[in-house]
């Protein structure tokens, strides 16, 4: 959990330890796309190599198929509220070409961050490869820059948007960020404004999210291994609620309280 307004971590567990970002991956695609692209009404024609990747890989996707044509602002949405590979691959193109040549730039901006020696990626989709690494820290930095961008901003704390027409859908696909729509009847000391899961077996359910709490500050929390989606979202919720608005006073006393408790529970 990273408190924004003090550049601090308030509370970690293997906070600089290396994972498998998975889909989180994509707040980064987005985030390099945005200070890119030309135009966000620009269109893009979906290609028999994007549809092929995505079946290969078993990616989750928009739904996208060869000669659809999308528009920048399409892809961009698609990229985050429905995990779509083929948007992000088609972003990735537009932006750069080729996904190996947008790699580059994601790289690039990595480096910007001052993560390159804990963070590296090989795909903008969040497939699992060995070279494909960050830390949850990486991860809080990273959207904590995607958050200070305009339009990522927006992307991110969307509910629901309907794309552009494709031939299997005449009136456009609607899309949805289901991470959001969870958490945001749940009590979390605040408001969860942005948000990015990912999962692949090696890092579990995972999830990014951006709060500003009921007192105006402002948090990321990052965190992995949940065995399921639903287990994440209350992932996030527990650590909400046990460190928001809270002074490290506080957090000191509490700790104390839950290590005597489980001491108390294993004499038991």
């Amino acid at each position: 959990l990273l408190d924004l307004d003090t550049g601090k971590v308030i509370e970690g567990r293997g906070a600089k330890t290396r994972m498998f970002p998975a889909s989180m991956t994509k707040i980064l695609t987005v985030l390099v796309a945005a200070e890119h692209i030309k135009s966000l009404d620009d269109e893009y024609e979906i290609n028999e190599g994007i549809v092929k990747y995505v079946l290969e890989n078993d990616c989750s996707n928009v739904g996208l198929d060869v000669g659809d044509k999308q528009t920048v602002k399409d892809l961009m949405y698609g990229t985050i509220l429905k995990s779509g590979a083929d948007a992000a691959i088609g972003l990735a193109e537009y932006v750069a070409g080729s996904q190996e040549a947008f790699v580059e730039l994601m790289n690039q901006k990595v480096a910007e961050l001052g993560l390159s020696g804990s963070a590296h990626f090989t795909n903008c989709v969040g497939i699992f490869d060995e070279d494909l690494y960050c830390t949850p820290l990486d991860i809080a930095i990273i959207l904590k820059a995607a958050e200070e961008n305009k339009l990522c901003h927006e992307i991110l704390s969307t509910k629901e948007y309907t794309t552009s027409p494709t031939k299997a859908a005449p009136n456009g696909i609607n899309i949805s960020n289901l991470f959001i729509r969870r958490i945001e009847d749940k009590d979390t000391l605040g408001t969860v404004m942005g948000a990015k899961t990912g999962y692949v077996h090696q890092a579990g359910s995972c999830a990014a999210s951006y709060e500003v709490s009921a007192t105006g500050k402002h948090y990321i929390c990052v965190t992995a291994k949940s065995w399921s989606s639903w287990r994440c979202i209350y992932d996030h919720v527990a650590i909400y609620t046990s460190f928001v608005d809270k002074t490290p006073e506080e957090i000191a006393n509490e700790d104390s309280e839950n290590i005597e408790a489980s001491k108390e529970a294993s004499k038991q």
